[in-house]
């Protein structure tokens, strides 16, 4: 009799903490913008988003596996239950908000242009002209943007980053449309064909947030939950003087608004 109590103590344990052990978290991202979301020279994620997601999976008591994919393929993968949250420097929009939750905005940004040294364009209003050419990244509020404010333009629609660089250095398109960050880096990489133009074109700015699904508020309350504790002690301060320097910096002495 004692050795059969024993055994269901036993049982009892073992299924208490399987029960009590949560299952990884699966963080969807496309490691394609540094220095938020990358890897390093090993192939290992890395980056300010990549972080935050470690920072996360400590506060849920969870281990994170970080899913990389194409940032076009971020919330269908979240909806299909491929991944459990983005976590990809994704902007909060309406239309986003009918397929997805977000959380708490993390970080705030707003577009800006990359330009081609000998297009006319001087200034965001010029694009919406006849014969210009613009470059966007396929999926992102860019693209949108584009269709939304620039209706007379040529749309280019690309699935990287780097391809609408290329397209505005080589002049096959005379701007490409993209956040503070991203327009600063490739304009010191390409000095002698571009040019930035920082003017905010938007009515607001953009804010970022973590993407999970309708439904799961449990999940989507602890994760706002730790998106106050990480800001209160001072983690997305401590990221950006790790990860953004220089760039702070800059941005500063031009009086634009940063990420954090």
């Amino acid at each position: 009799m004692k050795k059969i109590i024993t055994l269901i103590s036993l049982l009892f344990l073992i299924s208490l903490s399987s029960f009590s052990q949560e299952k990884p978290l699966v963080v969807g991202m496309e490691l394609a913008y540094p220095p938020f979301e990358m890897t390093d020279e090993k192939g290992n994620p890395t980056g300010i988003s990549v972080d935050v997601a470690k920072a996360l999976g400590e506060y849920l008591g969870r281990e994170i596996v970080i899913e990389n994919m194409s940032f076009g393929g971020l919330i269908p993968a979240l909806k299909t239950k491929k991944v459990d949250i983005i976590l990809s420097s994704m902007t909060i929009t309406e239309q986003r908000k009918k397929s997805i939750n977000f959380s708490d905005p993390y970080a705030k940004s707003y577009l800006t242009l990359l330009v081609n040294k000998r297009s006319p364009v001087k200034r965001p209003s010029d694009l919406n002209t006849r014969g210009v050419n613009i470059a966007v990244k396929k999926g992102t509020t860019g693209h949108v943007i584009a269709t939304q404010y620039f209706p007379k333009a040529n749309i280019m629609v690309f699935e990287k980053e780097s391809v609408c660089v290329l397209e505005v250095t080589q002049g096959k398109a005379d701007a490409f449309i993209y956040d503070p960050l991203t327009v600063f880096k490739n304009w010191k990489k390409n000095p002698d064909t571009t040019r930035p133009i920082f003017d905010q074109f938007q009515k607001d700015v953009e804010y970022w947030g973590i993407g999970y699904r309708h439904g799961e508020d449990d999940l989507g309350k602890e994760i706002n939950g730790f998106i106050k504790e990480f800001k209160e002690n001072g983690g997305f301060d401590k990221l950006a003087k790790k990860y953004l320097t220089e760039q702070k910096k800059a941005f500063d002495e031009k009086g634009l608004p940063f990420f954090f």
